[in-house]
């Protein structure tokens, strides 16, 4: 009897042991093969794919906004969802907000010739809207006149609704009737009567005024001087500059003050204002500062979830779409893996998270709702930002960018065995 038990406990033992072998084993093995599926999916696609997803992806995100403001109904329909810790006056700035920043985003492309495509027929639509909402926006007798005179906050959103004239000068300032001109050129200078906070605010005030330098209108020097020198002052080297006196570990040097420094001097420059050397200098800044974009897109796509402001999602990488824009990328990187690894971004960001409503406004979070991690002064306008990581659409379709083949970015040749380019400081 006792040796019949011991045969049978012997028997399970064998059971278990060979489960406890085999199943994990079977399941590793299961779980590497959908990995390697899921990997092999966010680089697969050809750029033509790719670029039809960024096309439509930005389409989806814009036109909330933009069709809204076209048939004046954004301040009636786009949600006022606010993080917990909320202070500003929401129904004052969050509209410009969301106008401003989507702006930014879709400038490039909008500036692209029309044609029969299906992307181009969508472009040509926003593009549409928008200059149509763009009368409404200034026109104090619209149900969607947008606040330039009060509060603070308009300071900056202003700044990027500046930024995306002279990033489409030719589509979306030089169509504009001359009244609609005159009165967006009266609500910037509104913006005079109010100061903002002693860091990168100090560039949003600076790029108001060179905008309107751009259109021949007289700007205010003292703000363009000192925009100018302060973040000059503030560069900490190897292409980090702090957000004010102190340094913060976040991503606003990707969100505002790369891109839009660039953009400011780039103005100064072709006014004979500033020296050609300070605008080239700041473009060797942000062209190191992609380097480091480029290699935090983990294999996977995703990407780190630090410091302020992580809701703003894929404006996170404005530095390196606008560095591909310009063409200008590193010689180590190519066009082809910037847009692999951007587009792997994109699919985990709003593939794989619920980051829309019913209705399809952005809700607050960063993979999905969160509205926790808002900061105090995030609300729905405000998430808008996620524009900006999508300005290569301003390249052409026959570009390189678009027609090299797929290709690793550095963390997938890092992490898989591959040769990749060993990072150092640069000097200037």
């Amino acid at each position: 009897m006792k040796n019949g038990i011991n045969r049978k406990i012997s028997n399970v033992s064998a059971v278990l042991l060979l489960l406890a072998v085999s199943l994990p084993a079977y399941n590793v093995s299961a779980q590497k093969n959908k990995d390697k599926s899921q990997e092999k999916q966010l680089i697969s696609a050809n750029g033509k794919q790719d670029r039809e997803y960024w096309s439509q992806l930005l389409y989806k995100i814009s036109y909330p906004v933009v069709h809204n403001l076209a048939e004046e109904t954004l301040k009636k329909n786009m949600p006022l969802e606010m993080g917990p810790d909320y202070y500003l006056q929401v129904k004052k700035v969050t509209y410009l907000e969301a106008v401003g920043r989507t702006m930014a985003g879709i400038a490039p492309w909008l500036a692209l010739a029309d044609d029969n495509t299906k992307e181009g027929i969508l472009r040509k639509k926003l593009r549409q809207e928008l200059l149509k909402g763009l009368t409404h926006a200034v026109d104090p007798n619209s149900a969607d006149y947008l606040n330039f005179r009060s509060e603070k906050q308009p300071i900056v959103d202003a700044a990027y609704m500046a930024q995306a004239f002279l990033r489409a000068p030719k589509a979306l300032w030089d169509p504009l009737d001359s009244v609609t001109k005159k009165r967006i050129v009266e609500e910037f200078k509104t913006l005079r009567t109010r100061s903002g906070a002693y860091n990168n605010w100090l560039l949003f005030a600076g790029i108001n005024e060179v905008f309107l330098l751009s259109v021949g209108e007289e700007p205010d020097p003292a703000r363009i001087e000192f925009a100018k020198k302060k973040m000059i002052e503030w560069y900490q080297g190897d292409s980090w500059y702090s957000d004010g006196p102190s340094f913060s570990m976040d991503y606003y040097n990707s969100y505002v003050i790369h891109p839009m420094l660039v953009d400011f001097l780039k103005v100064l420059v072709d006014k004979n204002k500033i020296n050609k050397d300070e605008y080239e200098t700041a473009v060797k800044r942000m062209i190191r500062y992609s380097e480091f974009l480029e290699r935090v897109i983990a294999p996977d796509g995703s990407y780190p979830a630090f410091g302020r402001s992580i809701t703003y999602r894929t404006g996170a990488f404005q530095a390196l779409a606008q560095t591909a824009l310009m063409e200008k990328l590193p010689e180590h990187i190519t066009p082809s893996q910037v847009r692999s690894g951007l587009t792997a971004v994109m699919h985990r960001m709003y593939d794989g998270c619920d980051n829309f409503d019913k209705n399809g406004w952005l809700v607050l979070g960063f993979c999905g709702h969160q509205p926790m991690i808002a900061d105090q002064y995030t609300s729905t306008g405000s998430l808008y930002m996620a524009t900006l990581g999508f300005l290569t659409l301003g390249l052409p379709a026959d570009n390189i960018f678009w027609t090299g083949p797929a290709a690793d970015w550095t963390a997938k040749r890092a992490w898989s065995n591959q040769s990749f380019k060993k990072d150092y400081k640069v000097e200037y």
